[in-house]
């Protein structure tokens, strides 16, 4: 994680679950997301797919509008893109792991933005599959913020985030018959 709003909302989030899953929603304390909340938002997963319940208020500004009862798949523009945040979106909540985005967007004006996307799971009453906590984020505030909007994103690069070795599908080790050779590669300074 590069920016400082996903950082701190995903050391809370770890912070709050401890040995579990995730936590609870009724868990999460604002004023303990202070310096990221601008940036932060709540999904709740509907029948229709996630809806943003909470959005910060410079997200609202970047995207230019109010997101509460919006659709989160909303925010990019062609279906092969929803298709993609829906599965996503799917996975946090069915694997009950975290996942991080590099996105590429630009703004009405065609200025260019770089923003990295937060998706973490989130109990509710107990229940799973209920709510994630997110962050959407650029690593410092564009000077366009307020008087120009995203106007579309695409995702260049994701990563999940498993939770702890315990909830994490292990890989098979690699089978290794000799031990790994040193090897010195021509180059460098003549």
């Amino acid at each position: 994680m590069k920016n400082t709003s996903t950082r701190l909302v995903f050391e809370y989030w770890d912070s709050l679950r401890g040995e579990r899953a995730a936590p609870e929603r009724g868990e999460i304390e604002p004023g303990a997301l202070r310096h990221a909340l601008a940036d932060t938002f709540v999904l709740e997963n509907e029948p229709i797919g996630p809806v943003f319940r909470l959005a910060g208020t410079r997200l609202c500004a970047l995207l230019g509008h109010e997101l509460r009862g919006r659709a989160f798949t909303a925010l990019w523009p062609d279906v092969e893109s929803q298709g993609d945040m829906r599965r996503l979106t799917q996975t946090v909540m069915d694997e009950t792991a975290g996942a991080v985005a590099g996105l590429a967007g630009e703004t009405r004006t065609g200025a260019p933005i770089y923003l990295e996307l937060l998706l973490l799971p989130l109990r509710y009453r107990g229940r799973t599959h209920a709510r994630m906590l997110g962050a959407l984020s650029a690593a410092t505030a564009p000077e366009w913020l307020g008087l120009d909007t995203l106007d579309s994103m695409r995702m260049i690069s994701l990563r999940m985030l498993w939770p702890s070795a315990t909830h994490r599908p292990q890989a098979a080790p690699p089978m290794r018959h000799s031990p790994p050779r040193f090897m010195v590669l021509p180059g460098g300074r003549a």
